[in-house]
């Protein structure tokens, strides 16, 4: 599953684009919730992230068919690392110490997110 219009970056590193465009879905959430609050706006951006990339995979996929259940399992997958990756980056950050599963599998996590980012 590729984007042809995106830029051809180096595999072992992420297009820099791509934090720039992430950052601003972010303080734009941020805004947000000041008035809405976080469960509000985090429940609205998991429903328009859904909704774009069964857009965005609609767009380029020719074989939805065949490869929909794939699509499915990819997508919750990265979902998962990204959490994961995150829960334990911003738990360290804050000096909240997780629990022994959650840091074993933070840690997978971790080392999954060096690898770089498939195209979505």
């Amino acid at each position: 599953m590729t984007d042809s219009s995106q830029p051809t970056v180096p595999a072992d590193q992420i297009d820099p684009e791509f934090f720039v465009c992430s950052n601003t879905y972010l303080n734009i959430a941020n805004q947000q919730a000041r008035q809405q609050g976080l469960r509000r706006v985090s429940g609205a951006i998991l429903y328009a992230a859904a909704r774009y990339n069964v857009h965005a995979y609609l767009g380029f996929e020719t074989d939805v068919r065949g490869t929909s259940a794939d699509f499915l399992d990819y997508m919750t997958g990265l979902y998962r690392s990204m959490l994961e990756d995150h829960l334990a980056g911003l738990a360290n950050e804050r000096g909240i110490e997780l629990a022994r599963a959650d840091a074993e599998s933070s840690a997978a996590a971790t080392a999954a997110a060096n690898e770089p980012m498939p195209p979505v």
